[in-house]
Order: structure tokens, then C-alpha cells, then sequence
């Protein structure tokens, strides 16, 4: 526990006892959390925390949710979910992160996977927040996973894998592959799993 770390939503280990975390909101109280979201305020950060020290490393996100680290621990990805963007940041020896570029899209991203081979983000993404936030069964949210191929360069590639309308699965957060198989996970719903 501590006081830099109210409301996490993903970390990514970076040592046996180092990690970068995301906090999603900025208030722990819930009233001042639902103004936070109603207001878009852009409070939410990332922490980098060790035994010795834990700090603030990037701020200013409107929902700061999904982080990784590339292959060779050069570069930080983080989601910010509502301004629907995926960060890079260069990452330096002394832990701090400097930002690089940010992709826009126009679906909600959520969680990050990278490939351990490739490098590739597999993201899974909300087509409609608003279903997330007011879930009717009846009306159930959609779930997109989107491929991120070549991060780094002037042009990523950017490739709908997956979309579906949440008649099979409802509100994916989260893809991840492995050996051509893909996993996609949700808030509230199950899993699935398919070949590629």
C-alpha cells in the first residue's frame, strides 16, 4: 500500500520487486470519482514504485488504464481509456519516462499485450463506453481487439482483428496471443479463445 497508489488499474513488472502502475482516477472517494469522469478531468498517473522509492512518473491521462513494456524494456505503452489514445514513452535508465508519440483511435482502449516476439500490441477495446458504464443486458456492449504492428515507426500498422456486436462477447478488455492462439478477455462477461 501507498498513498501514490489509490486506484490501480494495470501494472507491468519491471523488476522482481519494480513496477510502473497505472491509477485510473485521481479521487478514492466514489462521489468526487463520478465528477472526475463527468467533469474530464485529465488527474489520473502513472507511478513507478520499488521498495526504495515510488513516484509519480506521467501525468495528465483522462482514465490512465492499460500499461506494458516493449520486448527489450526500452519502451512504456500506457491506454488512456476515455481520450482514446495509446501512449509511448522512452523509458532511461533512472526509471523516469519521457513521451515519444500518441496514437488516436476511435474506439475505447483498454488493456495492453505485447507480443514476446514481435513486439505487436494486441489491445482489447470498448467500440461503445457508454454500454460499459450503464450496462443494460438487454443491450449489452460490444468488443473489439485491434493489432498494433510497428509502434515505433512514422506509419503503424493498425489491424481489426476482432469485432463483435456483444452477442457472443461483451466488453473485451483485454487480448493477449500466444503460439496463433488468441485469448480475449471482458469486464463482466467470459472469455474467449480462438485460433488466428
Amino acid at each position: 500500500k501507498h498513498k501514490l497508489l489509490p486506484n490501480l488499474n494495470d501494472i507491468v513488472a519491471v523488476g522482481p520487486e519494480h513496477f510502473y502502475a497505472t491509477n485510473d482516477h485521481y479521487f478514492v472517494d466514489p462521489y468526487l470519482r463520478s465528477w472526475e469522469l463527468y467533469l474530464g478531468l485529465a488527474w489520473s498517473y502513472v507511478v513507478y514504485y520499488s521498495p526504495n522509492e515510488v513516484r509519480v512518473m506521467a501525468d495528465g491521462f483522462d482514465f490512465a488504464n492499460g500499461i506494458n513494456i516493449s520486448p527489450d524494456g526500452k519502451y512504456v505503452y500506457i491506454s488512456e481509456l476515455l481520450a482514446h489514445k495509446i501512449h509511448v514513452y522512452e523509458k532511461h535508465a533512472n526509471w523516469t519516462l519521457t513521451p515519444l508519440k500518441s496514437l488516436d483511435f476511435n474506439t475505447l482502449v483498454d488493456n495492453i499485450s505485447v507480443d514476446p516476439v514481435t513486439g505487436d500490441l494486441w489491445v482489447g477495446c470498448h467500440p461503445n463506453g457508454m454500454k460499459i458504464f450503464f450496462y443494460d443486458p438487454e443491450n449489452p456492449p460490444a468488443s473489439e481487439v485491434i493489432r498494433i504492428q510497428d509502434i515505433l515507426t512514422e506509419e503503424p500498422k493498425v489491424t481489426q482483428v476482432y469485432a463483435e456486436n456483444g452477442t457472443l462477447l461483451q466488453g473485451s478488455t483485454v487480448a493477449s496471443v500466444y503460439k496463433g492462439k488468441l485469448l480475449v478477455g471482458t469486464v463482466f462477461h467470459r472469455a474467449l479463445y480462438c485460433k488466428l
